[in-house]
């Protein structure tokens, strides 16, 4: 593809006419695998097509690598400690705020489709419309971090691929519910409007129609990184790999589990084809932001860990791309930037941006500059698999993972974008600097403890519930040296 990288800020011109925004955001989406990413064999042509017309902004984080913190997050336009949204385990009602209904307020129709990964609705949130709203029914129980609880259903979950149409039908619906309002509805609304669509792929189970597990069969392949190097290694890793018990998981497991994973990223972009034809279709795609994101990335294996939960890159880095008005075609931006940012957009595409609340965290995409080596991305963990909060800084090419419980590790993403050498020892000035900026943002020690406190309030609540699950029967299982997963 012949995207372009420039020196200039993307738009510096004051906007004078409000644009509308139409989100597609998917679920546990990695970067790396799509025609934008560094595995392009795993095919995104719709992705691509967007790029072509718009931005693609190649260092994207979450703020934080697991759904409810993620998403509520990005709702609320506060990092995950502000609002206290620790882990997939939230009994209680969200009562912050959300874009929905300040822009709602201030005369922006906003809807929400489909998963929001809430414990309450989005009315409650303050949405225009919500359709087919997702909020998460059942709490994840396997909390606790001292001593370090074991999720009994990850050996199940390793099973879970194949093919079984039923798989994608969730996320069919909510298109098709997206394309309905596309076509019934927003031609007649007067004032802007937000729509932000919500997939569940390709977030396990990675169950593929039959054509897309055939497409991939070539691609029957492993994880270039396993568990037998240093990072694999590092006290955080191991913890993950522990309470999920991803070392049970055999080679034909993790074969299937990469093969359907790539299926499911192609259904994803079809559903991002299906939802540009029917803005284009509507005449309204000249007046309408069209961005692609993720709620986190997915670790598909390497380093002997699944899924979410790591600020390794392939965990916490998330797509974005984003094209109409104010974003120039073809461009990439290589400036770090997060959810925050995108969702501070809606109001600058809006004319509302004076309405946004004092303290939300991120600046409207067009106003980042393309290459800005002295921004600085947060991104936090406080959730299941780890025995205490870390934290993750990146500034220019350098990437601090600060670690409670365990040593920090640095790494120059420049030189090292597989995160294989740690450089805290010999590079402590850099360290010293990003802890800096960290430290800018929040106390970790604090915010560790008030999470730990949360915590506890949670374990008392579902024991009080009867949804305390037991201790694990056996010990876990970490022996990343006798996996071999080298390719």
């Amino acid at each position: 593809m012949g995207l372009r990288k420039s020196p200039f800020v993307l738009s510096r011109k004051q906007q004078t006419e409000a644009s509308n925004v139409l989100v597609f955001m998917s679920d546990e989406h990695n970067p790396y695998f799509s025609g934008l990413g560094r595995y392009r064999f795993v095919e995104t042509p719709n992705l691509e097509k967007l790029a072509e017309r718009g931005v693609v902004f190649s260092n994207t984080y979450c703020p934080s690598p697991v759904c409810h913190p993620s998403r509520s997050a990005f709702c609320a336009g506060q990092r995950v400690h502000q609002i206290q949204t620790y882990s997939n385990c939230n009994l209680f009602k969200a009562t912050f705020p959300s874009y929905g209904h300040i822009l709602a307020q201030a005369g922006v129709h906003t809807v929400n489709i489909g998963k929001t990964d809430f414990y309450n609705d989005g009315v409650r949130l303050g949405f225009s419309e919500v359709i087919s709203p997702g909020e998460r029914l059942q709490p994840n129980p396997y909390i606790s971090r001292q001593p370090l609880a074991i999720n009994p259903g990850s050996p199940v979950a390793a099973r879970q691929y194949g093919v079984d149409p039923k798989n994608f039908e969730y996320d069919i619906q909510r298109v098709d519910e997206a394309i309905h309002w596309l076509r019934e509805t927003a031609p007649s609304l007067t004032q802007p409007w937000v729509c932000v669509v919500n997939g569940i792929r390709p977030h396990f189970p990675h169950k593929v129609t039959q054509d897309l597990w055939d497409k991939y069969q070539a691609r029957h392949d492993l994880p270039r990184f396993d568990g037998t190097v240093d990072s694999a290694n590092h006290p955080y890793a191991l913890d993950l790999r522990a309470h999920f018990q991803t070392d049970r998981f055999t080679e034909e497991q993790v074969r299937g589990l990469r093969q359907g994973y790539y299926g499911c990223v192609t259904f994803m972009d079809q559903q991002v084809g299906r939802l540009l034809a029917a803005l284009d279709e509507s005449g309204l795609s000249d007046q309408t932001i069209f961005a692609y994101t993720s709620d986190h990335g997915e670790m598909l294996g390497k380093f002997g860990m699944w899924w979410k939960c790591s600020l390794y890159e392939d965990s916490a880095r998330i797509p974005m791309v984003v094209a109409g008005p104010g974003f120039p075609k073809g461009q990439v931006v290589e400036t770090p930037v997060d959810l925050h940012d995108l969702q501070a957009t809606f109001f600058h595409a809006t004319g509302k941006l004076r309405e946004r609340p004092d303290g939300w965290q991120g600046t409207p995409l067009p106003e980042i500059p393309v290459n800005d080596p002295g921004r600085v991305v947060f991104s936090e963990y406080h959730g299941h698999g780890t025995r205490a909060s870390s934290y993750l800084i990146r500034k220019g090419d350098w990437k601090l993972h600060y670690c409670i419980a365990a040593s920090h590790q640095l790494f120059n993403l420049a030189d090292d974008p597989d995160e294989l050498h740690n450089l805290a020892s010999t590079h402590p000035e850099k360290l010293s600097e990003l802890e800096g900026e960290l430290r800018s943002i929040c106390n970790p020690i604090k915010e560790n403890q008030r999470a730990e406190d949360y915590i506890q309030i949670q374990l008392a609540e579902l024991d009080k519930r009867g949804l305390l699950p037991p201790p694990p029967e056996e010990p876990p299982i970490v022996d990343g040296g006798s996996l071999g997963w080298y390719v």
